[in-house]
């Protein structure tokens, strides 16, 4: 089934210019300390806050101070956790669904709090306060534990660092693969799937704009590669109908299997969805570069740099996760930001992690016509797979791989795409592939090769 995909629409405009704003806030605030003294105690006019404050009271009443960790140095002073607050109830789940007690963590910070343009632009009713969410997070409580663990705070902090040095906002459905345990010692639990809070409402309306509460799911490394292979939020809905997790999607890290290896109709489920939808997945931040190939051997040196040196990723360096989103936008330049130039032919290079992301790319995602991004973590550029019938790019059946400023388009016909899908499928089991691995249609003037990073 093939649909209409649109290139030019998935330019995410704002992100880049809400995020200067941001800095320049920031700044703004380092310089001029007169309205506020070095350290900030909760100000008496928070009124974002009360009214977060006041839903945890309607659904935790037995609970008006329950533990909390607070940012020592306020992110707004400069200090290293964006999230003011994260606070941390007990809650006794819900005995008829099934729900088992466990503790349910709240964050206060990715949402205007003040509304003084401290360290968000100022919003008002009907629109987003802040990035217009907050994180949750619900983990199974043990046997005789009395306290709250409190690694969860540090996880929130640094996806909320994530949210703050990108400007990407986080939906239900996306996905965050994290590579390691969650709780930094041991398990299966090592990525993250985003839901919805089943318990708090849709969205809440604050003096600075609308909140909705985004649930962090701790899932197996399996329930991940569904999620992109398919879409976040059906796998999301699958994990709710499954003990493991529960219609309130509870983090339990002792887990040791995937729902799919528990139950294998719900790996039926996902096979079928698959080929029916194809894969949401429109983009991943990867390791790859690629070079021109002009002539039969003299291969141009142009090679993406590996912008090591780049102040902008300084961020993104102690921020573990790497985020994979339904929506990524494939450059943050402009649209129309660089010249354009025709590339005579081209070796890509990706690295395992990405390179084994190719067999979606083609089979879930060109082959029912739409695009597919790698966005480079080593530098600026981003590579754009895009299927004939995919409209808005600049690339044609003469002229299959154009780039645009730091952004390459790549056009594979539906004859080579074919090809890649039946070569690509080595990729599914990359343990075991001898690397580097080298693909090569001569006739297309096209290189891909797999590294070891």
């Amino acid at each position: 089934m093939r649909e209409h995909d649109d290139l030019s629409r998935c330019f995410l405009p704002g992100h880049h210019q809400q995020q200067q704003q941001q800095q320049q806030q920031q700044q703004h605030h380092h310089h001029h300390h007169h309205p506020l003294p070095p350290i900030q105690a909760p100000s008496p006019q928070a009124p974002g806050l009360d009214a977060l404050h006041s839903l945890c009271r309607q659904i935790y009443p037995d609970q008006c101070n329950p533990l909390t960790v607070t940012a020592v140095v306020k992110y707004w002073l400069g200090g290293p956790d964006p999230l003011d607050y994260i606070s941390m109830y007990a809650s006794p789940g819900c005995p008829e669904l099934g729900v088992p007690p466990h503790w349910h963590y709240i964050s206060f910070g990715l949402s205007d709090l003040h509304g003084d343009g401290r360290l968000h632009p100022k919003n008002g009713p009907g629109r987003p306060s802040g990035f217009g969410f907050e994180f949750t997070f619900r983990l199974a409580r043990e046997r005789g534990e009395t306290t709250p663990p409190t690694w969860p705070a540090n996880m929130l902090q640094l996806l909320a660092k994530y949210v703050f040095s990108s400007g990407n906002t986080v939906m239900p459905g996306d996905h965050v693969s994290w590579h390691a345990p969650l709780n930094g010692e041991s398990g299966r639990i090592t990525q993250i799937l985003m839901g919805r809070d089943p318990q708090l409402p849709v969205s809440i309306s604050t003096p600075h704009g609308e909140v909705s509460f985004v649930q962090i799911v701790g899932v197996t490394s399996e329930e991940l590669q569904a999620a992109q292979h398919w879409n976040g939020l059906g796998v999301v809905n699958l994990l709710k109908s499954a003990p493991e997790c529960g219609p309130w999607l509870i983090t339990d890290m002792r887990r040791m299997h995937s729902i799919m290896e528990n139950d294998p109709s719900i790996a039926e489920k996902i096979q079928r969805g698959i080929e029916k939808d194809g894969s949401n997945l429109s983009g991943v931040s990867a390791k790859c570069w690629w070079v021109q190939i002009t002539g039969d051997k003299n291969v141009e040196r142009y090679r993406e740099r590996r912008d090591d040196s780049d102040d902008d990723d300084e961020g993104e360096e102690d921020v573990k996760p790497m985020v994979k989103t339904e929506r990524l936008s494939p450059c943050e330049q402009d649209a129309d930001e660089g010249s354009i130039k025709v590339l005579s032919g081209l070796h890509l290079t990706f690295n395992l992690e990405a390179g084994s992301l190719l067999p979606l790319a083609i089979r879930g995602r060109v082959m029912h016509g739409r695009h597919f991004t790698f966005k480079s973590i080593l530098s600026h550029s981003a590579v754009t797979i895009v299927a004939p019938s995919v409209t808005g790019t600049l690339v044609a059946k003469e002229k299959p791989y154009v780039l645009q400023g730091p952004w390459l388009q790549v056009l594979l016909s539906e004859e080579l795409y074919e090809k890649m899908a039946q070569e690509f499928q080595v990729l599914n089991t990359p343990d075991k592939i001898q690397l580097p691995k080298t693909f090569s249609w001569p006739e297309h003037k096209l290189v891909i090769t797999i590294i070891n990073d």
